[in-house]
């Protein structure tokens, strides 16, 4: 399979978010920010994490200069493909929030293709809430994060509702967001 483009990297990650993350309403709040467009898609050729770090950095530089860009989708086609890597990698990124007074300015959350939350099973549907095509940063403004969750009438039955929403799809359905036959996973 020929290497994809930059291009037709961001338009899958474009996909899952409309179909997925939007269109199962997994976070309720990115239908706002992406018909706004504000949106960011960035590639990172990283292969390593000082790489990655520095593409993380100009990422955050990048939305301290750009206060119509609500969020970065920091997108990493060539580094962290292991869930274990990248999971570990998380510390390093949230350091870097931490060296350069970012801590409670920006909030990084992530999104994997074999993301698996603590205690479940690797097939569990609940993980999907988290993956995603590619390993991905996503760089959330902290300010916009709270007016978000405040302006939600129940934000602590987030979880619990993706949990059900994505138990109650038939497998069918679940196949054509996600891709994934459930009924024959590992």
């Amino acid at each position: 399979m020929p290497k994809r483009t930059d291009q037709e990297i961001q338009t899958v990650v474009e996909q899952w978010l409309e179909k997925a993350v939007i269109g199962l309403e997994l976070c309720p709040f990115a239908r706002t920010v992406w018909r706004q467009g504000k949106i960011r898609f960035a590639l990172s050729d990283a292969v390593t994490d000082d790489g990655l770090l520095q593409d993380l950095y100009d990422e955050c530089v990048f939305l301290e200069n750009h206060s119509d860009i609500e969020t970065t989708l920091l997108i990493l086609p060539t580094h962290l493909t292991e869930f274990s890597d990248f999971n570990d990698f998380l510390s390093l990124a949230e350091a870097l929030l931490v060296e350069f007074d970012w801590q409670g300015i920006f909030q990084i959350a992530s999104f994997h293709p074999q993301y698996q939350f603590a205690n479940t099973a690797p097939d569990d549907r609940e993980n999907y809430s988290n993956r995603s095509p590619y390993p991905i940063l996503h760089l959330l403004r902290e300010s916009s994060l709270e007016r978000a969750v405040a302006s939600h009438p129940a934000p602590a039955s987030i979880p619990e509702n993706n949990i059900a929403r994505l138990d109650s799809l038939d497998d069918m359905s679940f196949k054509r967001i996600f891709g994934v036959d459930p009924s024959v996973e590992d």
